[in-house]
């Protein structure tokens, strides 16, 4: 047996390669025994970092100064970009009066940061794509199949014609053939992404396994996730068969009777509900038989519009001016922000990350505060953005007004990039009302489209894909006798739709379905605008007039 190895697989020196291991280098990673380690300080103890074997890889190895060269630097500066210094550095002029931290803080917090999106990209993320490409790969393996289908059942249809019907099945196998191949394409193509994403866990994985193992500050220090971009999984690609509908025969019309195949039908689903973000509370809450005001904030606002929030601790709100502010449910405000433009935002939002969204339609732009500094996000032409939702996969909806104020449009966006346009109806009808009017809009959490369209008087909503899926016009009520016009709109974790009756002084909450559940009448309410339910489903709503918030508790 060799005597460097054995069945307890017992560590040996990697000098001698014979001895036992009793201790290790943090520095050059090497196993030692008692003899060996004078050999290998030889060349300069301060050059390595000796540690019981047990204890082995808990020495940080602090980048050198490049100032002081025998140095290390255990200290970052807060007011030169997070530089390393090293204890030297801290008094020269340089650095005179700044704030320094120590590496080990930021080190540990980047440790911690590197392990959460492992376990997120090994138990989570990676196996999601794993089922995406399964999913696709099995419609690549049935395609031929339902296609084979399909053509005997035009075959079928065709052996009851005479010959002149024989152009016509020949041009629609032709027909067929042409959307296989597109139908292929469309999956070979969204296949191939996936697997490409799929390449790219892999790799970020490898890298951060790297990270992970060694005790490099700067690679560890250095390191961006890259999570967030990966965690907006892709739409999950349905593509639907053509059918084949047949007709009568009538030789007069044989184009037109003899069938037709529908064109490729191309479904989209995010998988958002399989990685639990934690946004929402996802147990069963009823409506209470009699909501009640928990809370109020006086604004300030003469015109209150506006109000967006995730927690109670940051309500953000605006009005008719040029200033947003930021409340907590303490009545305390503390931050006010000044659009770029000096003009009042037409609608706020809150994204997963907590920063603030304000549209602002004389400007043409969606604009982003992130720490305090403002930046362009979205810039249109021939368009303007009204209202906004964020939705809980990361992306954006904006209601749009061209410009002359004759068609409206909902457009989905991630990030400063258009990703989809809801306009029309399969008819080609408008789905919204073209007149000057607000149209606010919400995400539920089964992804419909919501949008009270104050022109029309209705609640219209659409599924994912942009289909048209119901309308609500109101609720019959001898009390509730002034028509039923929509302003605010919001949706809890429970799908419900909440919007803002005006005319009434009340709320309406329907399912997601459309059904009209009930009405919050109960809280004098006063012209309720603008509002929104937060992550813990507290209802804040908008009183325009007075402006005031008021926070509502209507379940259980």
């Amino acid at each position: 047996m060799d005597p460097r190895s054995s069945a307890q697989d017992v560590h040996r020196c990697d000098l001698c390669e014979t001895a036992i291991v009793h201790s290790y280098c943090d520095v050059c990673h090497v196993n030692l025994c008692k003899p060996c380690i004078g050999e290998h300080i030889s060349d300069g103890y301060q050059k390595h970092a000796i540690v019981p074997f047990l204890e082995r890889r808990s020495t940080l190895i602090y980048p050198k100064c490049g100032t002081h060269e025998h140095k290390k630097c255990k200290l970052q500066c807060k007011n030169c970009a997070n530089s390393f210094i090293c204890s030297s550095c801290t008094a020269s002029e340089q650095h005179r009066g700044h704030i320094f931290v120590e590496v080990s803080h930021a080190y540990k917090t980047q440790k911690e940061i590197v392990k959460k999106d492992t376990e997120e990209l090994e138990n989570s993320i990676s196996p999601k794509y794993e089922e995406l490409a399964r999913d696709l790969e099995n419609q690549l393996a049935n395609l031929d199949g339902g296609y084979e289908k399909l053509t005997t059942s035009m075959s079928k249809q065709g052996e009851q014609w005479h010959r002149e019907i024989d152009i016509v099945i020949n041009k629609m196998k032709t027909d067929i053939n042409e959307i296989k191949v597109k139908h292929r394409d469309i999956l070979h193509k969204h296949l191939g992404e996936i697997k490409e994403i799929q390449s790219l866990i892999n790799q970020t994985l490898q890298a951060i396994r790297k990270i992970e193992e060694s005790t490099e500050v700067s690679p560890t220090i250095e390191y961006s996730s890259k999570i967030g971009e990966i965690r907006k999984f892709p739409f999950k690609v349905k593509v639907t068969l053509p059918t084949f509908i047949p007709k009568p025969i009538d030789r007069e019309k044989l184009w037109v009777f003899f069938g037709k195949v529908t064109p490729l039908l191309v479904s989209t689903a995010t998988e958002e509900h399989v990685l639990s973000l934690n946004l929402y509370n996802t147990s069963v809450k009823e409506l209470l038989d009699e909501p009640e005001i928990v809370g109020t904030v006086q604004t300030g606002y003469e015109e209150l519009r506006n109000v967006t929030s995730l927690n109670e601790e940051q309500i953000w709100t605006s009005g008719e001016n040029n200033h947003i502010k930021c409340f907590n449910i303490k009545v305390s405000l503390f931050q006010t922000i000044k659009t770029k433009s000096g003009k009042w935002p037409n609608d706020l939002a809150v994204d997963g990350e907590g920063n603030l969204l304000y549209s602002d339609r004389t400007e043409g732009t969606v604009n982003k505060v992130k720490n305090g500094q403002t930046e362009e996000l979205i810039r249109l032409q021939g368009w303007g953005p009204c209202k906004l939702c964020a939705t809980s996969s990361g992306d954006l909806l904006v209601t749009l007004c061209s410009n002359d104020e004759s068609e409206y449009k909902v457009v989905r966006y991630s990030g400063s990039k258009e990703k989809q346009s809801i306009q029309f109806d399969d008819e080609g009808n408008p789905l919204y009302s073209r007149n000057k009017t607000i149209k606010y809009i919400t995400g539920n959490r089964n992804n419909d489209i919501c949008v009270a369209d104050y022109g029309a008087g209705a609640v219209v909503v659409v599924n994912q894909g942009g289909k048209f899926r119901w309308r609500y016009t109101g609720h019959p009520s001898v009390t509730k006798n002034k028509k039923y016009i929509p302003w605010g709109i919001t949706a809890d974790s429970q799908s419900r739709i909440l919007t803002a009756d005006r005319n009434n002084h009340c709320i309406h909450i329907l399912d997601q379905n459309g059904h009209f559940l009930r009405y919050i009448d109960n809280c004098d309410l006063e012209d309720p605008y603008g509002l929104c339910v937060d992550n813990n489903d507290n209802m804040f709503v908008c009183e325009f007039n007075k402006g005031i918030i008021k926070k509502i508790k209507y379940l259980n």
